[in-house]
């Protein structure tokens, strides 16, 4: 059985994450592979310029943004909101030696959560990555994505903070088992 989203049109904002970040200059963009990222995932892997890097966990990516960013390129970590949890640690990284640091999380375990698997930690999320000293940016319409996302780059690698963007549930669409 396989997780999918529904298989409407892409909608314009996933382009603008891309487009975000491309004209950013990333280079690397670290993930687990996720449906709520995919066209992300697809469009980086297509471009000469970028390197996506498949992680086996997210708190690795962690590390690979802040390596990317130690050898002189921009990152971004795409991970899922159940991922958050396995970072924690890994995060004190980023606050101890004050990485500029960019993700976007897709969330789960809110909006119509088939999985209750998902639900602890898509409640505990937010506040977990507040505890650890980072920014937090969410996006619930369609609309609000390419200022948010652009707002949070600019925060990462103008400001030199550490920036999570959060991408609502209801933004990403349902979610449904499928057996292939």
């Amino acid at each position: 059985m396989n997780s999918s989203s529904s298989t409407a049109p892409q909608p314009a904002w996933r382009e603008e994450i891309f487009s975000i970040l491309k004209n950013g200059g990333v280079k690397q963009v670290a993930y687990v592979p996720d449906a709520g990222h995919s066209h992300v995932i697809q469009r980086v892997h297509a471009d000469p310029e970028m390197r996506g890097v498949v992680l086996t966990t997210e708190e690795e990516g962690v590390a690979t943004v802040c390596g990317a960013w130690l050898g002189g390129q921009r990152a971004a970590l795409l991970m899922q909101s159940s991922g958050v949890g396995n970072c924690i640690n890994m995060f004190s990284l980023v606050a101890n030696c004050r990485f500029p640091f960019f993700s976007i999380i897709t969330m789960r375990g809110e909006w119509a959560e088939f999985n209750q698997w998902q639900s602890p930690m898509g409640k505990a999320t937010q506040a977990a990555i507040e505890l650890m000293g980072i920014t937090v940016l969410r996006a619930d319409r369609p609309e609000e994505v390419a200022d948010t996302v652009s707002a949070g780059f600019d925060a990462a690698f103008e400001g030199g903070e550490s920036v999570c963007v959060l991408l609502g549930q209801r933004l990403i669409g349902k979610k449904k088992w499928e057996a292939k």
